[in-house]
């Protein structure tokens, strides 16, 4: 499953709300909602960061004044879900040393879980 873009900024563990762009040649760092896809000169910040962002001496800083809203989950993230809940209720294939054998087929060792049957010696 897709887990939820991240704050930008080194340590944050919080959630995504706002995109900062920089547009270099009007010396101006925009700070609105969420863009709909991850951009590699776009930065992902929380609301936090994104409310306190303070830009280089002589640029501007340009900032959405409403509410930074997380983005609703989408039909993919959804899915990924559906098809995680699904894969986790699936049982496991047993393993090859899980597999009980034949007792009249000689001494064998074999695992089920935890336990080990280990064959009586004669």
């Amino acid at each position: 499953m897709r887990s939820p873009r991240r704050c930008s900024r080194n340590g944050c563990p919080r959630q995504a709300v706002a995109t900062l762009t920089y547009v270099y040649n009007e010396s101006t760092a925009v700070v609105g909602p969420l863009a709909a896809f991850a951009e590699p000169h776009t930065y992902d910040l929380c609301e936090p960061h994104a409310r306190s962002l303070t830009a280089p001496r002589g640029w501007d800083v340009v900032r959405h004044e409403g509410e930074f809203e997380p983005p609703p989950p989408t039909t993919d993230d959804l899915v990924a879900l559906a098809e995680a809940v699904r894969e986790a209720a699936r049982p496991a294939p047993p393993r090859p040393d899980e597999i009980e054998h034949d007792p009249h087929s000689g001494p064998q060792t074999g695992r089920r879980g935890h336990l080990r049957v280990i064959p009586p010696s004669h």
